[in-house]
């Protein structure tokens, strides 16, 4: 082989250095390509108890690892020779615009894993021009997320209380905020064991003891950041002195009925989506009464263990109830390409929860801006090579739903 001395020409192009990101925050943010990045960063800037809060879920947490590898067991069927050059991942979702085919989960607690908190999550969700759900049992008020998103859509998150009127003045006040659609969950008759909150002894607001001073030593930042900052209030209560799984069973309802959302249905004057749809007969029954949304959801996974998996109820509910209501989902989903997927099997919308939350924890409202950022490239990547160029293109002969251990046989057809 014959070889040269290169000239100095040819060596400048191959000598061009990246300038330095100087910001610790967003060189970390921008080293996360995916949700699971985030997820990694989250994990060693967060205290332990609040982590584990986010990322856990009830018992043996089968019904969430399920969940996620049902996302993985999927195959697409991309079509070629498509103009993909533009693609609209816009679509109308319960009477208003949205800009992506998925929005902010309710979340509670949310301060606890990032001071910053809802106000983070709704300053992003403007931006994207997506939806930002807010919780029961979230750290800021109905009225701060109004002023945090003042134009975009706004979400309540209702969990229907013992004390009926202290729950429905909630249900009120967003009314009066102008937010849009009423998120009504039914899967909660009393709280899930979420083992690894107990096992932490997570609190609220956290306490110090000899275990979370010992915890603190390497999340200094959290903890100056808890300290330092407004004291944590929720909707419901300034202080607990007990283990949040043992607060939820002092206000969770056991004894709501359809009957109850009915009269939930009767009093709101907005949209109206039921969350907590695991079967297809109840699926039925409140599009029966006259809802506007079902949300395939197990709560990801926190309530019932061994729960059914929503993306495979997903093809089942849309088919039957598609067409009288429309079909959301939740639980399990960790990038772009499972919400296409979901989309493609009759989803009108999605909703993260932990998706958003790794990437608030990760860094903040700039970490929220991540997590949609890498979401929503993910949709217009999938899109582009599944050949398609809106959502509505998106059909089931698009994917296939493998099923892992086959589908068993229940006890109603035996």
């Amino acid at each position: 082989m014959k070889r040269r001395v290169p000239r100095p020409s040819e060596l400048a192009p191959l000598l061009q250095f990246r300038k330095p990101q100087l910001n610790a925050m967003k060189r970390r943010l921008a080293s996360a390509l995916t949700i699971d990045d985030l997820r990694r960063i989250a994990k060693r800037r967060t205290p332990k108890a609040a982590f584990d809060y986010t990322d856990g879920a009830a018992e043996d947490e089968l019904s969430l690892a399920r969940a996620r590898q049902a996302f993985r067991d999927i195959e697409f069927h991309p079509s070629i020779l498509r103009d993909v050059a533009k693609v609209d991942t816009s679509r109308t979702v319960l009477g208003g615009n949205v800009a992506l085919p998925f929005g902010i989960a309710p979340t509670g607690f949310t301060r606890l894993m990032h001071t910053e908190g809802e106000i983070a999550g709704a300053h992003a969700a403007a931006r994207a021009g997506i939806p930002f759900s807010l919780s029961t049992l979230g750290t800021s008020s109905i009225e701060d997320i109004k002023g945090a998103n003042a134009h975009g859509r706004n979400w309540f998150q209702l969990y229907m209380w013992r004390d009926r009127e202290r729950s429905m003045a909630l249900v009120d006040r967003a009314a009066a905020a102008g937010f849009d659609t009423l998120l009504v969950t039914v899967d909660v008759p009393v709280a899930g064991a979420r083992l690894r909150d107990t096992r932490n002894g997570m609190s609220i607001p956290p306490t110090l003891t000899l275990r979370t001073v010992l915890d603190a030593i390497p999340h200094p930042r959290w903890w100056f950041d808890l300290l330092t900052t407004e004291p944590l209030s929720f909707a419901s209560l300034d202080r607990w002195p007990g283990t949040v799984a043992e607060y939820l069973d002092t206000m969770f309802d056991p004894t709501l009925t359809f009957e109850d959302l009915a009269w939930i249905k009767a009093h709101w004057p907005n949209k109206l989506v039921v969350k907590g749809i695991q079967t297809l007969d109840d699926a039925r029954a409140v599009v029966d009464l006259g809802v506007d949304g079902v949300l395939l959801s197990n709560h990801g996974g926190r309530q019932l263990d061994r729960a059914p998996v929503p993306f495979h109820l997903l093809p089942t509910v849309a088919r039957e109830l598609g067409g009288d209501a429309e079909v959301l989902l939740d639980t399990g989903i960790m990038s772009g390409a499972d919400i296409v997927a979901a989309v493609a099997l009759g989803a009108r919308f999605t909703l993260v929860g932990r998706a958003y939350l790794y990437g608030l924890m990760a860094g903040g409202e700039a970490g929220v801006d991540r997590a949609i950022e890498i979401l929503s490239g993910q949709v217009t990547r999938a899109m582009q090579l599944l050949g398609v160029t809106s959502l509505d293109e998106l059909t089931p002969q698009h994917v296939t739903q493998l099923y892992r251990f086959g589908r068993g046989v229940s006890g109603l057809d035996t």
